[in-house]
């Protein structure tokens, strides 16, 4: 068959059967024989056949395929939630593929229209949030979605599931606070970023909790290029900025900034505690044991399937999902 796909006719001709009986094998239709399906099995494997799954979905009317479009799968955070949604639709076997925005307004929008394009059964994606017509194209377009990691809380309509990132913002910095640092550095990402916005909220809400004022300079918002922390981190040292502790947006800004004070020849905690967030040392071994707020990706993700795989299957629901998951504090060596 060297040259052309095995056809279910070729297995027949094979196996001396009809193509409806080999069909049906394949299919472990319980008419036939137990031993004959086996067969037939093993005589497709051997020459190299595979089912058409465009076949079977214009049967089916699904594709069982989910597309995963987030901002950037080399982030470790996005990497993990990434093959957390992957095992999880694999148990309900269904097929991701994974698209990468550099969150990038244009590129989310390419994005959504390649998957809708493809048939995806549904579309679980992390907003840029550099405006909100890409999401509401998709919501007009009836696919199945949820958001992932961010939402946009003046769009009820928009189904997401993020973790409490009020709380970790909060958390973070009272632990700071209460071992002494009464200025604390945050290295936020992004601020039209909803994540970004509430791990603020829970920075200010620390430290008026203290009765401590918010130096409003001790507030950067660092890009997501790389090298765009440690030369803010640089700066603020060589201009001799007064701060003992480090609240970081991720786990990624957190290790820059502690990256750059050691450069510096400053020790971490000792001269600086520093605290991250998304918890990425619980699925990976890094050397540098990083305190940080864990936002449960495992939970995260496997809600977010749950969530598609609800409205997939229940076309006419009109349940909203609005999901917040619950983090906290994992301290290890870069905090006292």
């Amino acid at each position: 068959m060297e040259g052309r796909k095995v056809t279910l006719r070729d297995i027949a001709v094979k196996a001396g059967l009809s193509v409806n009986t080999i069909s049906r094998a394949l299919k472990d239709k319980e008419d036939i024989a137990p031993s004959t399906r086996q067969m037939i099995k093993e005589l497709a494997k051997e020459m190299g056949y595979v089912g058409n799954a465009l076949a079977g979905s214009l049967r089916s009317g699904l594709t069982k395929t989910i597309a995963v479009i987030v901002s950037d799968v080399a982030n470790p955070h996005f990497g993990i939630m990434v093959k957390e949604i992957e095992k999880t639709a694999r148990k309900h076997h269904y097929t991701i593929f994974v698209i990468n925005t550099e969150d990038d307004y244009e590129m989310e929008e390419r994005a959504i229209y390649t998957a809708i394009g493809k048939n995806v059964d549904a579309i679980i994606i992390c907003p840029s949030q550099r405006g909100v017509d890409n999401i509401r194209f998709l919501q007009k377009n009836g696919v199945p979605f949820v958001l992932i990691g961010r939402r946009f809380k003046d769009e009820p309509d928009f189904d997401y599931v993020i973790c409490d990132d009020e709380k970790g913002g909060y958390l973070a910095t009272k632990h700071l606070i209460e071992h002494g640092h009464e200025r604390v550095l945050f290295l936020n990402g992004p601020i039209r970023i909803s994540s970004a916005q509430e791990r603020l909220e829970g920075y200010r809400r620390a430290h008026q909790e203290a009765g401590l004022p918010v130096h409003e300079d001790l507030i950067i918002e660092v890009g997501a290029s790389a090298g765009d922390t440690r030369m803010v981190v640089k700066q603020l040292i060589e201009q001799k900025a007064q701060f003992t502790g480090v609240f970081a947006f991720n786990d990624v800004i957190a290790w820059e900034a502690a990256y750059v004070m050691q450069k510096y020849g400053y020790r971490v905690p000792e001269d600086y505690a520093v605290i991250g967030f998304d918890n990425i040392q619980s699925r990976l071994f890094i050397p540098f044991q990083l305190s940080s707020v864990s936002n449960s990706k495992g939970r995260m993700s496997k809600r977010a399937v749950d969530i598609v795989l609800h409205k997939i299957n229940h076309p006419s629901s009109q349940e909203k999902f609005h999901e917040v998951i619950d983090t906290k504090l994992v301290l290890r060596g870069s905090t006292l």
